[in-house]
């Protein structure tokens, strides 16, 4: 039996001191508690970009102005298999926050722990420590 494929995408919001905004998932989802960076799933009329876009007005209040394609890529769980597409984002209207009651906070992009975050990121989280900063 094939696993359904869900699509996500997801921002990463790094603001202009190379700080990455992060959210907790809330508790009653999977991976409760640990961190993610704000998005969601892809409604099957859009494409990745609208649904970053969207997604984090809904969850982190702020209105995307550019959103460049950084990371593309599917990872399988027992259950599913999702497909991410990561945007960076360094341009946005207002001040990203918890919007559906989850915490959320600024990380420097050096400071990021795989560790904290669900399995599927691993690969993303290191993709970004390795980068060097930017200014």
């Amino acid at each position: 039996m094939s696993k359904p494929i869900v699509r996500v995408a997801a921002g990463i919001i790094r603001n202009e001191f190379g700080q990455i905004y992060l959210a907790q998932r809330l508790e009653g989802q999977d991976f409760a508690q640990s961190l993610e960076f704000p998005g969601g799933k892809i409604e099957p009329y859009e494409t990745p970009e609208e649904a970053v876009k969207r997604e984090l007005e809904e969850e982190a209040g702020i209105q995307v102005l550019s959103a460049f394609p950084y990371e593309h890529f599917q990872f399988e769980y027992p259950t599913k298999i999702i497909e991410f597409y990561f945007f960076l984002i360094e341009e946005w209207i207002g001040e990203p926050f918890g919007r559906e009651g989850q915490e959320g906070f600024w990380i420097a992009q050096s400071e990021l722990d795989e560790g904290q975050f669900p399995p599927a990121n691993e690969k993303l989280i290191g993709k970004l420590k390795a980068e060097p900063m930017h200014r």
